[in-house]
């Protein structure tokens, strides 16, 4: 693999590419690190000694933000709210009929869709960093630490407005990053930008595991750890790269003097059709009622049983409605995503067919009944992979969030393999070996 990185780097134009996105990366991580104005900066990192915040109600944004989010600065929003932005867009797309009539113009309608995206991810990024300063300055951002209202010593009017524009413009900027990541670069920019985030908190994810730990000095630990990510990997680049191969047959077509059609090939349906969109949603809806209980005054009983049950990652309840919730996403986004009976009149139109199926209804019944067969072991393999902290965390005493977390790891592989591919894709022309042997 490192030969085939040194190939890559010989080559000129591939050699900028990989060069141009390292530059982008290094900016990306120097504005994680500046802080907005108006936080008092020495207060957020007395928080970040003394809290654990990693385990309470922003740790997944903050997972996503690269450990920006917890320290207030210019791209404390991360790529969430572009994230968020194209899932509310992909879902509406099945609803809105102009949205869908876009898509199925081809280029120029998905350049209206991103432009749609854009418009989203400013107005969500406004709704997102209004709600952290918010958090801030009640000092609900670091529970148990004894300067957190102290945060964002000055609370007017001019100072909170500023900061709201200063993260809305970081997050607009971490858009235009990976825009040209993706067309001066390898391509991929925000699934890049994502997957920088998360393997910048590696490294002190890891360390605060060994620091921790009580056998041979935290070292049995932390190699544990690090067996059980190895394993992790293996297991979701098996399951990623799986997929069932439907194979679809081109009748012979004679147009004037010449024929066409008579190929043969096939529909890949993956396992995992749905990707880490399950997991995401699934977490985003548990935070909701935690959201709701930490802003709520007093201490009713239903604040406390959300407190007992929902937020803590280790009980019960809370796996179990993990679990079903990653289910139950998983077959609902593969729903909208795949639709069978618009894959059945293409290949209808076209005059393909599936041998020993007819073409039109019947086409798409089958590919619906083998989408449920294979949605069920992708979703139960989503649910098993996110509840890998939970275990950890009683365990090894690790966040909700620990480096080898189900929606960490699904990201880092997903994207990782989708980077590597179409690098092997540019340089397949020059007899190329590959990355992936």
């Amino acid at each position: 693999m490192l030969t085939a990185f040194a190939r890559a780097f010989k080559t000129p134009d591939l050699r900028k590419k990989l060069l141009f996105t390292l530059g982008i990366v290094v900016i990306y991580r120097l504005g994680a690190h500046i802080p907005i104005p108006g936080v008092d900066y020495s207060n957020v990192q007395t928080c970040m000694d003394v809290a654990n915040s990693s385990t309470g109600l922003f740790g997944l944004v903050n997972m996503f933000s690269g450990g920006a989010l917890l320290q207030i600065t210019v791209f404390a929003l991360g790529i969430m709210p572009y994230i968020t932005a194209s899932i509310i867009l992909q879902l509406l797309t099945v609803v809105i009929p102009r949205l869908e009539a876009l898509k199925k113009e081809g280029q120029a309608g998905t350049a209206k869709i991103t432009q749609y995206t854009r418009y989203l991810t400013v107005a969500l990024a406004i709704l997102q960093g209004t709600g952290l300063v918010a958090t801030a300055r009640t000092g609900a951002l670091f529970q148990g630490c004894p300067v957190a209202s102290q945060i964002v010593p000055d609370q007017s009017i001019f100072i909170t407005i500023t900061m709201v524009i200063t993260m809305t413009a970081g997050t607009c900027v971490m858009m235009w990053l990976g825009e040209l990541i993706t067309d001066r670069g390898i391509g991929n920019g925000m699934s890049i930008l994502m997957f920088i985030s998360i393997a910048a908190t590696f490294p002190s994810a890891l360390w605060a595991i060994k620091q921790g730990g009580s056998l041979a000095d935290g070292w049995i630990e932390f190699g544990t750890v690090i067996l059980v990510g190895l394993v992790m990997v293996g297991l979701v680049v098996f399951v990623e790269q799986a997929q069932r191969r439907i194979p679809v047959q081109y009748a012979k077509r004679m147009i004037g003097r010449r024929s066409y059609g008579g190929t043969s090939t096939y529909i890949p349906l993956k396992v995992n059709q749905a990707g880490v969109i399950p997991v995401i949603f699934a977490s985003s809806l548990l935070y909701i009622p935690a959201l709701v209980a930490q802003f709520a005054g007093g201490d009713s009983s239903w604040k406390l049983w959300i407190d007992d049950h929902l937020t803590k990652g280790n009980h019960p309840i809370y796996i179990v409605t993990y679990f079903l919730l990653i289910v139950f996403f998983a077959f609902f986004y593969v729903a909208i995503s795949f639709n069978p009976e618009e894959v059945a009149d293409n290949m209808k139109k076209y005059g393909g067919f599936i041998p020993g199926i007819r073409a039109g209804r019947p086409t798409a019944e089958y590919l619906s009944y083998v989408l449920n067969r294979i949605t069920w072991p992708g979703s139960l393999y989503l649910g098993l992979i996110a509840l890998v902290p939970t275990m950890a965390l009683v365990g090894f005493g690790a966040n909700q969030n620990f480096p080898f977390g189900g929606t960490s790891i699904l990201i880092i592989v997903g994207v990782g393999l989708e980077t590597v591919k179409q690098i092997e894709s540019q340089l397949q022309q020059r007899n190329y070996e590959g990355f992936l042997r």
